[in-house]
This record gives C-alpha cells, structure tokens and sequence, in this order.
C-alpha cells in the first residue's frame, strides 16, 4: 500500500486549454433539441468553460484532502481512497463506479457514510469507505493484456480488502459498480456481509407477461427505447473500442460531447444536465478521464464484460445471488426491474427502495437519497 498524491504537471493543463481553444467544431445539428446528441452551441460554450475558467486545482487539492493509495494487484497498480470512520464499529463498504462516472461521484457521500455524526446522523450507521478507481479509469493502471473482466476485477476488489484487513465488508455501487459488487457476492459470500446495488440487474420474467403492473409496461418500454436509442456508445466500445479511443485520448471536445451527452441522458435532469450537476462537478468527471487518457481503457470494459451484463438485463436467469441484498431503482434509471423480476435472480433482497427522484448517478445527483437508502440497507445486515 503507497499513499498516492495526484500531481498533474502544469504543461498538461496547458496542452488541455490549448486543444480546446483550436477544436474543429462540426456543424449545428439539423434540430433543435438533443435528440441527433450534445447541441452545437452548449458544446462550444462548456468547452470554453472548460479552457478558460474551470479550476482544476481546487479539485485536485480536495481530492488530495481524501486518503488516496495504490496498490499493485495481478501486475496492474490499483487507485483507491480509503476513508476511515472515527467510529471504531464501522462497517467496511466497497464503493465502485461505472461508466462514465468516477470516484468524483462519491464526494459529496463520503461524509455522511463515514462520519455520520457530523452529519446529523447516527453513528451506528458509520462505514470505511474504499472506493476504488476500475482497472482503465482514472488514476489505476490501465491493462496491456486482455481479461480484465469483470471477474477478475471482483477478486480483485477481494483481494484489496483482504489486504486492509477487513474479512467481512458490504459492496455498492451503481453502473459496472453494480455487477462488480453482484459478483464479489456471488464468488465471496463468506467476506460480503450484504450489497446495495443502484440497480439490481435482473431480466423481465416472461411469466409475467400476461399480468404486467403498469410499472413494469414502463420498464419494458424504456428497456425497448433503450436498445434503439441509448446503445450506440456500448456497442462502438464492446466492438471496437481501441477505434473510437483514439478521438476520446486526443480531442477533449470529443470526450466532453461522448461523456456528457450520457448525463443528458441518464440523469433526472428534466432536459440539461446542469438542472442536477454543477459545470464543475460535470468537468471534475471528465478531468478523470481526459489526465489519465483512459478514453480507450475505460471503453474497453464494454469489450470485456458486456455481453455478461446484457445477459443479466435481458436474458434469462442462470445464476443466482443469495447474499443479502439492497435494492434502489431510481427513476431515470434505464434498468428498472420490479421486484418480483429481481427476486428470481436475487434470493435474499432485504430492502427495497424506489425514490421519487433521481437517475442513473444516484450518489453524485441525489446524495441525501442514496445515503438514505444505503444507511437504511445495511442496518439490516451489520
């Protein structure tokens, strides 16, 4: 375990402001919304933001402010905070990320879960928090050889909190977070004492198609639009992700639209991002993608582990996980199971949560709601 300071050196900030300054722009899009992707003239405006505004530095130092380490596990050097709770009887909870996200998600999270307390909480619901970056994002190494799935990452993540010493842990997290944290259950069930999952990934159950809730009609016309409409990136990074890296590595303009279109889309924005997320929060994001240059790294998780993933979305049940289990379905979220759908996959599902707001970044939009419902899950299982 070495601690970890993030120092980026000043040149790379200039090269950043420079590539924004000279971007080719394409043309307007033929519409007058986002349905053909990010509006020309928000683009433009953001990345000029971006170049001539935004404070990298004042992030940097907050995240210097947190516990960061690394550690090499399996020959790939591993980024991770590691926040402690004052409370000596605070549980261990694993907290992973997905794409397009980062840590930067849990910022405003770490607080409240760790030193509840201070936050008008109870200290019986303290954790110690690890929160890792996954292999080809942010500031862990990215792989030079195939099969960084999702199954060695879960034993990975074993391994890790072995060598914090903590035996029994819960997992959360949302997004590869979720089936990162569902297979760290399934393949060690004697160390994971519960996991939260932002949302569980189960298939529709044919059976209940002659009896659908109107609930779960929805769902299944969102999972339908979805396979039309929100695919596309997932597709390009599960078939040709080195491709489409190299435009994410080498034009930030290119990242910024590929990024944030998706919190256009996946978050309770009711039409632009900035309604739920500040520019900055939106930038300390991408900032993790575009220093680290992992544009191709992260999208090739997809390529790995995808097709596993859309299996549990839209196949049929073939495994399942008996730890217990907490389930919170917020609703701009593209998944949405009911819970009779999830119990066929998930045995044990002690808690079950549906707020009234929220999407797919459920601890960087509503961070009172997800630390309500993470609290509330693992009071059960402690």
């Amino acid at each position: 375990m070495q601690p970890f300071r993030i120092q980026v050196p000043e040149h790379e900030l200039t090269d950043l402001r420079a590539r924004l300054r000279a971007t080719r722009w394409a043309e307007r899009e033929t519409v007058d919304d986002w349905s053909q992707g990010v509006p020309l003239a928000y683009l433009q405006e953001l990345c000029a933001y971006w170049a001539d505004e935004y404070d990298w530095r004042a992030t940097e130092a907050r995240l210097n402010a947190l516990p960061n380490l690394r550690t090499e596990i399996e020959g790939l050097g591993l980024h991770f905070l590691h926040v402690r709770s004052p409370e000596p009887d605070a549980l261990p909870l694993v907290l992973t990320h997905g794409w397009p996200g980062s840590i930067i998600e849990f910022g405003k999270v770490i607080g409240p879960l760790t030193d509840p307390a201070a936050h008008g909480g109870d200290p019986a619901d303290a954790f110690h928090l690890v929160c890792p970056s996954l292999p080809g994002y942010g500031f862990s190494d990215r792989p030079s050889e195939p099969g960084w799935g999702l199954d060695r990452i879960a034993a990975a993540w074993a391994e890790l909190m072995t060598r914090l010493g903590y035996r029994r842990y819960g997992a959360a997290g949302g997004d590869w977070g979720t089936s990162v944290s569902t297979r760290l259950a399934q393949r060690y069930p004697e160390q994971v004492a519960g996991i939260h999952l932002v949302p569980p990934l189960a298939p529709p159950d044919p059976a209940t198609f002659d009896d659908l809730t109107e609930q779960e009609r929805a769902a299944l016309r969102t999972l339908e639009s979805a396979g039309r409409w929100e695919s596309g990136y997932s597709r390009m990074h599960a078939t040709r992700p080195q491709t489409v890296g190299y435009g994410l590595v080498d034009s930030p303009a290119a990242l910024c639209a590929w990024i944030i279109e998706k919190f256009w889309s996946w978050t309770d924005c009711d039409g632009h991002p900035e309604n739920v997320l500040s520019r900055d929060e939106l930038l300390d994001n991408l900032m993790l993608y575009w220093l680290p240059g992992t544009g191709a790294s992260a999208a090739r998780l997809y390529w790995e582990s995808i097709a596993q993933v859309d299996e549990w979305i839209n196949g049929t049940v073939r495994d399942t996980v008996d730890v217990p289990t907490g389930c919170s379905i917020f609703p701009k979220e593209i998944q949405r199971p009911s819970r009779r759908w999830a119990a066929r996959r998930f045995t044990d599902i002690r808690y079950w949560s549906e707020p009234m707001r929220g999407g797919h970044f459920a601890a960087f939009e509503q961070p009172e709601l997800f630390v309500d419902d993470v609290r509330a899950f693992f009071r059960l299982v402690r």
